[in-house]
């Protein structure tokens, strides 16, 4: 499984960006859970959101909840995640991953794919 993060840039505080994950290597099963997290220099990597490659059930990490929205388009089989509102501390890399299994787990140790990140920097 190779995973491709795009759409990292820099905006001002409030501003939007939405960030794409392009999946291939192979065709994702319902049993697969995708997710976004990031890293900023000097920090753990931090769970962002999830989503089911299969329904339309999604997870969101406390510090995103109500600004960021994953999503996900099986066809192309892609991923993505709207940032709205964005703040200084959204600055950091953000990476997608994918894991086999069906439930919502924050932890990036229990991801079995990671993508290179792309660089979100939000400046004042």
């Amino acid at each position: 499984v190779q995973l491709q993060a795009s759409g990292g840039g820099l905006v001002q505080a409030g501003g939007s960006m939405r960030l794409s994950c392009a999946a291939s290597g192979r065709t994702f099963s319902d049993n697969y859970v995708m997710g976004w997290f990031r890293q900023a220099p000097g920090k753990e990597r931090e769970f962002v959101a999830s989503i089911r490659w299969a329904g339309y059930s999604t997870y969101y990490g406390d510090s995103v909840k109500g600004r960021f929205t994953i999503s996900r388009d099986n066809a192309k089989n892609t991923m993505y995640l709207q940032m709205n509102s964005l703040k200084i501390e959204d600055t950091a890399a953000y990476y997608c991953a994918a894991r086999v299994g069906y439930g919502f787990d924050t932890s990036p140790k229990n991801y079995d794919y990671f993508g290179q990140g792309t660089q979100v920097t939000v400046s004042s």
